[in-house]
C-alpha cells in the first residue's frame, strides 16, 4: 500500500513538471489578452434593425398617435354630454318652477279683482248697522287673504314698491313726476302691484316714478 502511495505521488509530480504543459499555459494566456485587447469576446456589436423592424416601429407610432387622438376625441365627447345632462336637467327643473306661469298670471286677473272689490267699499259703510255688506266685505277680504296664500305657497310674490328706489327689472314706469318731499328715482304712486314667481318677474308692477323738479 506504501509503495502504491509512494508510485502515485511521482506521476503526479512529473505531469505538474511537464514542459508541454508549462508552455501551453503562457499561450492560453496570451489567446485570452488578445481577445479582451480586441473586443471580441463576450461583449458583440447590436446589429442595424432590419426593414421589418422599421416598419413595426413606425406602425406602433402611428397606433399611438391615433390612440391619443381617440383618446382626446372621448374626453371631449363625455364634456359635451355632461354639458347636455346638466342643461336639460336646468329645463326640466326651470319646467317645474316655471311650467305654471301661464296659470299664475290667469289668478292675477282675479286677485287684482278681489283686490279692487275690498278697496271700493266705503270703510264707513261697514258696520254692524249694515250687516249684509260687511258679511260680504269679510267674504272678499278672506277670498283675497286666502288666494294669496295659495299664491305664496307656490312661489308667487306679490310686489308693492311704494317708496321703493325704480329698478326696470321690477317695474314698469307709467308716468314721471316732480313730487315735493321726495328723492328723485324713488316711487310715488304704485297704479298695479307685481308679482314675481320664484325670483323671476312673472308681471312688473306699474308705477309713478319721482322725477326732479
Amino acid at each position: 500500500m506504501a509503495t502504491w502511495c509512494v508510485r502515485a505521488i511521482r506521476q503526479s509530480s512529473s505531469i505538474i513538471a511537464s514542459p508541454s504543459l508549462v508552455r501551453a499555459t503562457p499561450r492560453l494566456l496570451c489567446t485570452a489578452a488578445q481577445q479582451k485587447s480586441s473586443g471580441t469576446g463576450t461583449e458583440e456589436e447590436k446589429p442595424e434593425p432590419s426593414a421589418a423592424e422599421k416598419a413595426f416601429i413606425e406602425e406602433k407610432t402611428q397606433l399611438e398617435d391615433q390612440l391619443k387622438d381617440i383618446t382626446d376625441k372621448y374626453k371631449r365627447a363625455l364634456a359635451d354630454t355632461e354639458n347636455l345632462r346638466q342643461r336639460s336637467q336646468k329645463m326640466i327643473d326651470d319646467a317645474k318652477l316655471y311650467g305654471i306661469q301661464g296659470f299664475c298670471k290667469d289668478l292675477l286677473e282675479v286677485a287684482d279683482i278681489l283686490e279692487k272689490a275690498t278697496e271700493s267699499v266705503p270703510k264707513t259703510e261697514i258696520s254692524t248697522a249694515n250687516p249684509h255688506l260687511k258679511n260680504l266685505y269679510d267674504g272678499l277680504v278672506m277670498t283675497e287673504v286666502q288666494i294669496q296664500k295659495v299664491f305664496q305657497k307656490h312661489g308667487l310674490v306679490k310686489l308693492n314698491p311704494d317708496s321703493q328706489k325704480f329698478d326696470p327689472y321690477e317695474h314698469e314706469a307709467v308716468f314721471h313726476a316732480p313730487v315735493e318731499g321726495k328723492e328723485p328715482g324713488t316711487i310715488a304712486v304704485v297704479t298695479k302691484v307685481g308679482y314675481k314667481l320664484h325670483g323671476r318677474t312673472l308681471r312688473p308692477a306699474l308705477v309713478g316714478v319721482v322725477k326732479a323738479p
